[in-house]
């Protein structure tokens, strides 16, 4: 298990911006889950018009080959595969009249399907 931190190491890690921890936080413990334990797993999978799209849910505790990232007190586990995918990215909140959610800046996409909801690297 490996444990990226804010900061210095930003190309290896996921970064979170304050905004989706706290939202993150809220909703992990409205679930009744420890957040000293518990955290956001994200992930990426097969699927969209593009190939790829990003997958998001709680989990109890992370996996043993997990990276875990740390910030704003909100813990945010990522399995090696999607790590070569969302290296350097930043997991944003976005509220607003279109609605609100979670989204994903990657600087590693070279190509998004016209809904946003998949890319290509």
């Amino acid at each position: 298990m490996s444990t990226g931190t804010a900061g210095a190491e930003s190309e290896e890690v996921v970064s979170v911006t304050p905004d989706a921890a706290e939202e993150a936080v809220g909703l992990l413990e409205g679930e009744g889950l420890d957040t000293d334990v518990s955290g956001l797993r994200l992930f990426v999978q097969q699927g969209g018009c593009a190939g790829l799209s990003y997958g998001m849910r709680f989990d109890d505790e992370p996996e043993e080959d997990d990276t875990i990232v740390e910030q704003h007190g909100l813990r945010v586990f990522v399995d090696p595969a999607s790590m070569r995918y969302i290296s350097g990215s930043t997991l944003e909140f976005e509220g607003g009249l279109q609605g609100a959610g979670f989204t994903v800046e990657n600087p590693n996409v070279v190509s998004e399907c016209g809904c946003g909801e998949s890319f290509r690297t």
